[in-house]
C-alpha cells in the first residue's frame, strides 16, 4: 500500500473523522463517498451523490451467493437503486462445481434467493462468451466476459465488501473482472492466462500476485468497454473473512461500516481496505481476522497494480454525505 491514512474512529462512527474532509479536491484526488447508514434509501442516496444520470440499458452486477447463509447482499437492500436506474441484475456462471456452476442451476439459486421478484436477472454467459480487450497484456491477453455483457450501454457494479479466500478480499475491482468473466474467463483470470480448457484446472503457476494483476487487467477491460460509464459502490457490512461464493461463511468478527461509493475503483477499494486496516478493534467488533485474511494472501496488491495500469488512483478524499 502507497498511502496510509490515519484514521480516529469511534464506536458506531468509524468514519466520524477521516481527516479527508477538505473543501477542495487536489487535481490528483478520486472523490468517495461515504454514509454511516446501511438502507435502500442510503444506497439510493448514496448513487445520487455521485451525479451520473445512466443512459441506454443498465446492467447492474451483484453477486447471488452460494447459499441462503452466504452474505450477499439482499433484494431488500438493493431493490430500491436497482427501480431507480431501471436496472437488469447481471450475474456469471461460477467456475469451481456449486450451485451456480450451470445456468440452470444458476437460475434456481436466483429465484430462491428472490432477485427474480424485484428485477430481471440475466446470466450474462448462459449464451457463451465473448473476449474483450486488455490494455495490460501482461498476464491476460484478453478478457472472456459473458456475451450478453455486449446488451448493456451502463454497468452499475454494487460489491459487498468482505474477505476473499483466494484473494484477500472481493470489492469492485473483483467484482467486475471474477465477476463480469463467464466460466471460462473466471478460468483464464485465476491461471494468469494458463489454463486447461479440458479439466479448467486453476493453477496458477506464476503466483498470487498474477492472479492478483490478471483480476486488475481483466477489471480494467471492462472500465474501458463501457467507456467509463460505470459507477462503483461497496457495501461494507457482513465483513466475513469468506466471500459469498461460500455457501457456509465465517461469522463476522468486526461490526459493519457503512456505504461507499466513487467513479474510480481504484480509490474506492483503496478507502474500504484502509477502513479495514485502521479500525479500532476492541472484544466483541475485531477486524484482525480480516486483516490477516487479506495479508496473507497479498490483497491489497490489486489496487497498487491496478493504479499502476492507470484504472484509478490511490489518493481520494472522503465526502461524508450524512453531514450534507
Amino acid at each position: 500500500m502507497k498511502r496510509i491514512i490515519t484514521l480516529t474512529l469511534v464506536a458506531l462512527s468509524v468514519f466520524g473523522v477521516f481527516g479527508l474532509f477538505a473543501e477542495e479536491k487536489s487535481s490528483n484526488e478520486s472523490t468517495v463517498y461515504f454514509t454511516r447508514e446501511i438502507t435502500p434509501e442510503a444506497l439510493v442516496r448514496i448513487y445520487e451523490a455521485l451525479g451520473v444520470e445512466p443512459k441506454g440499458r443498465v446492467a447492474v452486477k451483484i453477486s447471488t451467493g452460494e447459499s441462503s447463509k452466504s452474505n450477499h447482499l439482499r433484494p431488500a437492500l438493493i431493490k430500491n437503486l436497482v427501480e431507480e436506474v431501471n436496472g437488469t441484475l447481471v450475474e456469471c456462471n461460477t467456475a469451481y462445481k456449486g450451485n451456480r456452476f450451470s445456468s440452470e442451476e444458476h437460475l434456481k439459486a436466483i429465484r430462491e434467493r428472490g432477485y427474480n421478484e424485484i428485477a430481471e436477472v440475466d446470466i450474462m454467459d448462459i449464451d457463451g462468451s465473448i473476449d474483450i480487450p486488455v490494455s495490460d497484456k501482461k498476464w491476460i491477453k484478453f478478457n472472456r466476459v459473458g456475451k450478453h455483457l455486449a446488451n448493456y450501454d451502463f454497468l452499475v457494479n454494487l460489491a459487498h465488501f468482505k474477505g476473499h479466500a483466494m484473494g484477500g478480499f472481493g470489492g469492485v475491482l473483483k467484482n467486475q473482472s471474477i465477476g463480469i468473466a463467464s466460466r471460462e474467463g473466471k478460468v483464464i483470470i485465476h491461471t494468469a492466462g494458463r489454463y486447461d480448457d479440458t479439466d479448467h484446472a486453476f493453477s496458477n503457476q506464476d503466483g498470487q500476485d498474477a492472479f492478483l494483476e490478471s483480476m486488475a487487467a481483466a477489471a480494467q477491460s471492462v472500465h474501458d468497454y463501457f467507456k467509463g460509464n460505470i459507477v462503483y459502490i461497496n457495501v461494507m457490512n457482513n465483513l466475513s473473512v469468506d466471500c459469498d461464493c461460500d455457501g457456509h461463511p465465517h461469522d463476522p468478527e468486526m461490526k459493519d461500516i457503512g456505504i461507499l461509493a466513487s467513479l474510480d475503483p481504484v480509490a474506492l477499494d483503496k478507502a474500504c481496505l484502509d477502513l479495514v486496516f485502521h479500525y479500532p478493534s476492541i472484544q466483541g467488533d475485531d477486524a484482525t481476522a480480516l486483516q490477516e485474511r487479506i495479508n496473507r494472501q497479498h490483497g491489497t496488491h490489486i489496487v497498487d497494480y491496478a493504479a499502476g495500469i492507470g484504472l484509478g488512483s490511490l489518493d481520494y478524499r472522503i465526502v461524508d454525505i450524512d453531514k450534507k
